[in-house]
């Protein structure tokens, strides 16, 4: 017998009309790329994405989950784009502008994307790109018509947003659709091979707005003034935008300027009640902030991942500031929200070293996301804080596979392999302590040890390279690349350094090499890079020394 509820999908254009709806008065304030500030509304938004929808519709891009990239900075326009490129039934497909041309030409190509939407601070790496990208029938800058960049006849597709959208009405049916159609794409760095595709749906992305709002999650609501530093451009920024429409806050949007002072001047200037980023951005706010002697008029708590948050991150943003730091893990696979690390009730009363060894795990999981710790036959290991195991989880927002995908799906008996060595205590609280892929984080941003190992083999010289990453101050960690040379070669640190510019992304580029006369090796002839990273005990980054 089924219940006898009305039958609502959930749609990510549902969000859209009830933000119009219920708080159209919110206010969204975004700092441009032109440099002013501007305002509007969510009532604002609701129209202008139908807009954006009524514009696909005249542009002939099938309403079918075609694709539909951005190259973009926080703001309105992106926000825009959000809901009206979902909304009307095609697939949003954010793109990092981090990454090398040849990385961006590849992920377009793949995911096919139709019509491409970029803030003209990337023009360069649009000009880059575009002869490699055939699919994309119109090239659309955000911006007004009189700041189009010239092509020079070389990219005649190419229009300016306003202009785009400006003819068209306001008035848009969003379609009813499957709540498991795709709703947006977002590509992950991979350890070997190429970039892949997450592939969220309308009811995954809707389920983790809900579950993002939480009070034991981000505790978002109508009465909160949001700054999300974290990107739009990189895992809906960790679904803010949808919480943000659910609950009516208001939206406060950095756009290019990401610096100390910069950031630091929007949270005051726009009443910041919580913001949300990378340990990286923090860190050049506070340093700016204690070089200035500048105190917080009302930040009250801000959420912390992509890396892990230093201690004495936590301590001065707590002790010195008065604002609540939110531990946070998560994966673009999980959409990407895992856990979050709010304090329990019983952790109140606790001396505050205590609460701060608390505080410095990774969290609990949220509902909507089981997660347990397994050793290598399978067999789920105790949640005793101490037993450390391969970290898998399951749950409505969670890939069951990749868009495209060539091989077999991740999935082991129905869970999704982190990648993360990790521990569960007995209150439910996640901590990592290893990762069993190698990979690097830094600044909240994967690097691949295998292509920056593949760079330097490609270089005359080297016999054998081993990419490691070591600790640092700023950036969680950066790669360095041991290197054996090749008998009676030779290259200096500088020339091999050289050698990788134009191959990669600059902030992918190892800080150092180092040249050893062998790189330890296991019985299958697999590096051993615990061995090796033991053999480095004590070296540091020459900027470091």
């Amino acid at each position: 017998m089924l219940g006898l509820m009305q039958n609502h999908p959930l749609l990510i254009s549902s969000l859209i009309d009830f933000a119009a709806k219920e708080h159209g008065d919110g206010e969204i304030v975004s700092r441009r790329v032109e440099g002013d500030i501007h305002r509007y509304t969510w009532a604002d938004v609701a129209r202008r994405s139908k807009q954006v929808a009524n514009a696909l519709d005249a542009t002939g891009v099938s309403r079918e989950q075609s694709r539909v990239g951005t190259l973009a900075w926080n703001g309105y326009r992106h926000l825009e784009l959000y809901f009206g490129v979902s909304g009307s039934g095609r697939v949003l497909h954010t793109v990092n502008p981090r990454l090398h041309p040849d990385q961006v030409a590849w992920i377009i190509n793949h995911a096919e994307d139709e019509v491409f939407c970029f803030d003209t601070t990337f023009w360069p790496l649009v000009q880059a790109v575009a002869a490699r990208c055939p699919r994309v029938k119109l090239w659309v800058a955000l911006c007004d018509a009189d700041r189009l960049p010239d092509a020079g006849g070389k990219l005649p597709n190419l229009v300016s947003y306003e202009a785009w959208i400006g003819s068209q009405g306001t008035d848009y049916d969003w379609p009813r659709i499957d709540e498991n159609t795709a709703s947006s794409m977002c590509y992950t760095s991979g350890t070997t091979g190429n970039p892949k595709a997450a592939l969220y749906s309308h009811r995954s992305t809707v389920l983790h707005a809900y579950a993002a709002a939480l009070p034991d999650v981000m505790c978002i609501s109508a009465r909160d003034s949001i700054l999300p530093v974290v990107p739009m451009f990189h895992v809906n920024a960790w679904g803010i935008p949808y919480s943000a429409a659910l609950t009516g806050c208001k939206l406060v949007f950095p756009g290019p300027n990401l610096d100390g002072k910069s950031i630091y001047e929007l949270i005051e200037a726009e009443g910041v009640t919580y913001a949300a980023g990378v340990p990286t951005v923090w860190q050049m706010m506070l340093s700016h902030m204690q070089s200035n002697q500048l105190r917080f008029s009302t930040l009250k708590r801000t959420v912390i991942g992509g890396a892990a948050c230093p201690p004495a991150m936590i301590a001065a943003f707590h002790d010195q500031y008065g604002v609540e730091v939110l531990h946070a893990w998560g994966m673009t696979e999980l959409s990407p929200l895992g856990t979050l690390c709010t304090l329990k009730g019983k952790h109140l009363t606790l001396p505050p070293e205590e609460q701060m060894k608390i505080r410095l795990k990774q969290g609990r999981s949220i509902f909507g996301v089981n997660m347990k710790v397994v050793d290598p036959d399978g067999k789920e290991l105790p949640r005793d804080g101490t037993t450390s195991g391969d970290l898998l989880v399951s749950g409505p927002w969670v890939v069951r596979d990749y868009y495209k995908a060539e091989g077999p799906s991740p999935l082991v008996d129905g869970w999704f392999p982190t990648g993360d060595v990790a521990t569960i205590d007995a209150d439910g609280f996640m901590n990592i302590t290893d990762r069993s892929k190698d990979v690097i984080k830094s600044g909240g941003e994967w690097i691949s040890s295998i292509d920056v190992e593949n760079i330097a083999m490609a270089h005359p010289a080297v016999a054998m390279a081993a990419c490691v990453g070591v600790p640092h101050p700023k950036w969680d960690e950066r790669p360095i690349v041991c290197v054996v040379k090749k008998p009676g070669a030779e290259v200096t640190r500088e020339e091999l350094l050289a050698f990788y510019e134009g191959k990669t992304a600059k902030w992918q580029i190892p800080d150092d090499v180092v040249f050893v006369d062998a790189i330890p090796l296991g019985a299958t002839g697999k590096m051993l890079k615990t061995k090796l990273r033991e053999q480095l005990k004590g070296y540091k980054l020459p900027s470091l020394a």
